[in-house]
């Protein structure tokens, strides 16, 4: 591939076949339809370039997914190594495709995996786009010229023994099991940033809100305290659903009869790919059966939905407690991160929470795309891995990414406004549910009404009218009480307690408000 080609990975556009043969080097391959000229340059071949032509669609190479390349390397070095452990591949062609495999491994020569991610024939393209690029880095390697196939072969040699079939889906599930474990460490480490705020504002008292109502008493703490255990659920619910990936075909090749996969290679072919990768990886039971089955993406797919929508949840909590500066409920600050409108000066937006949600609503409809693609699979084999692949791959990086500005420029940056906090605490009259074991519900809801309309406190209101004495209120009305944390012995808080729960003297009942005047 020349220099003027390359670009970001990101960004890359897919090289297409067009270049002048008088201004770029070429060499002729040949398949079974034909010859084509190929950038002498290129470490693809005919089948890639073809690729290239016919798949333009999303202008995202396959190479914007590094794991999957790395998954794709690792599979093509362990079916080398089980090929010339069971003598069905010489030492020296094996030891050279291992060598390629490994430096693409290392991360290098991914700008030549070129073909789209989105592309008809099942991964094919892919498939052959990986056989080539390692069978003419292993050229080169050997001191020979690229495309030199009668010496090394990308079909007979570097795909020996497989089929795009059992290749594809295997290292699919092998990338997403690389990927998924950076989304774990960003998962983790912005629930730790959550419960470090927890710890921040575990003295805060404020306003717990149900139905977007007033409810009753927490702690600010308690809030994010609550984030953190939410996504440090999804952690264990991904770790869950990744477990499901260990389950592969290789030696399946084409639909699951083995054919042309020779005796002993499908032991072979597992335990080099485990020795590998470091993963659990089994051989599946029924080989017919999954090669054509790609539930197990449906289930991980879900997973990545549940964390994205949960971690959006948060988002938008986030946005409602930072309404404002004024006019919202300005209970908490985040962190100013550019301005918020080309009109208004001084107006600042929630930016961050506001992208997050945005990821969260392209993995679930990602998700709508993985559900789909699976159902569409037909008898022997699902042509649709593709969509499958760049939708689980896309939903996993931006997920990882959207974890981390989220800890970093949002949430370790999170301040309370605890004066506005308290005032609000003060003039609550939700306090009201932690009386109403003493005073009964009908009484606490009529004593509710008449602070509202006389907009004066609750605890006035039990004084006045001789309800409870001042250091009576003072205790059942504390934050330990009414928040949940650890309360003080001496303060019974069940409603069946003589002490906690004062009685009319002559009539033992619960003392009733009197309508107030008005």
């Amino acid at each position: 591939m020349t220099e003027s080609t390359s670009s970001s990975p990101q960004t890359a556009s897919i090289p297409l076949t067009s270049q002048n043969p008088q201004t770029v080097p070429t060499r002729t391959e040949t398949d079974s339809i034909g010859s084509m000229e190929i950038p002498d340059t290129a470490y693809w071949g005919v089948h890639t370039a073809r690729a290239n032509e016919n798949f333009p669609i999303t202008r995202r190479p396959i190479n914007v997914y590094p794991d999957f390349v790395r998954a794709f390397a690792c599979v093509k070095q362990a079916a080398a190594r089980a090929n010339a452990e069971i003598g069905a591949l010489d030492e020296q062609r094996a030891n050279l495709i291992d060598s390629a495999c490994e430096e693409i491994k290392a991360g290098k020569l991914h700008d030549q995996f070129t073909v789209g991610v989105v592309q008809g024939g099942a991964g094919t393209s892919t498939n052959m786009n990986a056989n080539e690029v390692i069978t003419n880095r292993a050229l080169e390697i050997a001191g020979r010229p690229k495309g030199d196939y009668a010496f090394l072969n990308p079909n007979d040699h570097t795909n020996h023994s497989q089929s795009t079939n059992d290749t594809y889906p295997t290292a699919i599930k092998i990338a997403l099991s690389f990927s998924l474990q950076n989304l774990l460490g960003e998962l983790t480490l912005l629930a730790d940033a959550f419960a470090a705020k927890g710890r921040e504002f575990a003295h805060i008292v404020k306003v717990g809100r149900t139905q977007l109502q007033d409810a009753v008493p927490m702690t600010l703490g308690q809030e994010f305290t609550a984030f953190a255990v939410t996504l440090r659920e999804d952690v264990q619910r991904l770790e869950e659903a990744v477990a499901l990936l260990g389950e592969v075909n290789m030696g399946a090749t084409a639909i699951g009869t083995s054919i042309n996969a020779p005796v002993g290679y499908k032991e072979a072919v597992i335990k080099h790919l485990r020795q590998i990768t470091g993963l659990d990886l089994v051989t599946a039971g029924d080989l017919v059966e999954s090669t054509s089955d790609t539930g197990v993406f449906i289930t991980f797919s879900g997973a990545l939905k549940r964390s994205a929508l949960k971690m959006s949840k948060i988002a938008n909590d986030l946005r409602l407690l930072s309404s404002g500066p004024q006019a919202g409920l300005g209970e908490i600050n985040l962190p100013a991160r550019q301005a918020g409108s080309s009109i208004m000066p001084g107006k600042v937006n929630p930016v961050i929470p506001e992208a997050v949600s945005q990821v969260a609503y392209s993995v679930a409809g990602a998700d709508v795309t993985v559900s789909m693609a699976v159902e569409a699979g037909q008898l022997q084999l699902n042509a649709f891995e593709p969509i499958v692949a760049h939708s689980l791959f896309q939903s996993i990086t931006w997920l990882e990414r959207a974890c981390q500005t989220f800890r970093v420029n949002c949430v370790t940056g999170i301040t309370a406004n605890e004066d506005r906090l308290n005032d609000i605490v003060d003039r609550s009259v939700t306090v009201i549910t932690a009386l109403a074991p003493v005073i009964g519900y009908a009484s606490a809801a009529k004593l509710a009404k008449e602070a509202l309309a006389r907009n004066q406190s609750i605890s006035d209101l039990v004084v006045e009218h001789g309800l409870l004495e001042r250091d009576q209120l003072g205790e059942i009305l504390s934050p330990e009480r009414l928040t949940g944390m650890p309360a003080d012995d001496s303060v019974d808080n069940s409603a069946d307690s003589a002490e906690a729960v004062p009685r009319d003297e002559m009539t033992g009942e619960l003392p009733v408000i009197p309508d107030s005047e008005g």
